[in-house]
C-alpha cells in the first residue's frame, strides 16, 4: 500500500478528490467524443494556458521523481513513485485536451 500512497494528502480527502478527477475526465471525454456539450467547445486561449500548465506540471513531477530517487534510493522505481506516474498520466491527459482546444475545427 505504501507504494501507492505518497502521504501528501490524507486518504479521506485523497480518494474523493481522485473520484472527482476521474468523473470530470469521463465527462470531458464524453463531450469530446460526442462533439457536443460544454467541453466540446474550443477555447484556443484556454488551450494555450492548459498546454503550458501541463508541461510545467509534468516537469514538476519529473523533478519530484529525480529528487525522490536521489534522496531516498530505497524508493527507486516503484517504491513510492507510483503516484508520480499517475501524475504524469494526468499531465498527459491535460496536454492532449489542450491540443483539442488549440486545433482548428477541421484539424482533427
Amino acid at each position: 500500500m505504501s507504494e501507492w500512497y505518497s502521504g501528501l494528502l490524507p486518504y479521506p480527502f485523497l480518494l474523493p478528490t481522485q473520484i472527482i478527477i476521474l468523473v470530470l475526465q469521463a465527462w470531458i471525454s464524453r463531450d469530446l467524443w460526442r462533439g457536443t456539450g460544454r467541453f466540446a467547445e474550443r477555447w484556443p486561449r484556454f488551450g494555450r494556458g492548459l498546454r503550458w500548465f501541463s508541461i510545467v506540471y509534468f516537469a514538476g513531477m519529473v523533478l519530484r521523481y529525480v529528487l525522490t530517487v536521489a534522496l531516498v534510493p530505497e524508493r527507486r522505481w516503484l517504491g513510492g513513485t507510483i503516484p508520480i506516474f499517475f501524475h504524469w498520466a494526468l499531465a498527459a491527459y491535460l496536454w492532449l485536451w489542450s491540443r483539442f482546444h488549440e486545433s482548428a475545427p477541421g484539424d482533427e
